[in-house]
Order: C-alpha cells, then sequence, then structure tokens
C-alpha cells in the first residue's frame, strides 16, 4: 500500500474516531463543517486525498485543532 492511501487511512480513521466520541453523524459533521455529508464518507473511508482548507474544517467542527486530529493519524500510521 503507498504512503498516500496509507496516511488517508489513518487521516480517516482519526475523524471517524473523534466523530463517534464526539456522538455526531456524518451529516451533522458535514453540515458543521460545511461540507457534504458523502464527503465526509470518503474521507472516513480513505478515499479522499482532502486538501488543508477541508482538513481544518473537519478539525474546527470537531471542535480540534489540525494539529490535534492530525496528532491522532499517528496510532494509525504505526
Amino acid at each position: 500500500m503507498s504512503i498516500a492511501k496509507r496516511v488517508q487511512l489513518a487521516f480517516g480513521r482519526a475523524v471517524r474516531r473523534r466523530r463517534e466520541a464526539a456522538r455526531i453523524s456524518q451529516e451533522r459533521l458535514a453540515g458543521l463543517a460545511g461540507i457534504h455529508r458523502t464527503y465526509i464518507g470518503d474521507v472516513e473511508r480513505g478515499e479522499r486525498n482532502l486538501g488543508l482548507v477541508n482538513m481544518h474544517r473537519i478539525a474546527r467542527a470537531l471542535g480540534l485543532t489540525l494539529g490535534d486530529l492530525t496528532a491522532d493519524m499517528d496510532q494509525f500510521l504505526r
């Protein structure tokens, strides 16, 4: 598996873990982030190579900094 795919999967897993911990749906997260719900699903499955702006929007919608969210990725990249 390529490093790009591994990073996408790790980010998606971090988003899903934080979203579920916050007990919000993909639809609610999408609304808070100003992103379409299907995009959030794609992110969580590691199917999107998203840009920094959308990464930041998702982190903020979860009440996190982008640094917090990307730090969560480390556990999934090991």
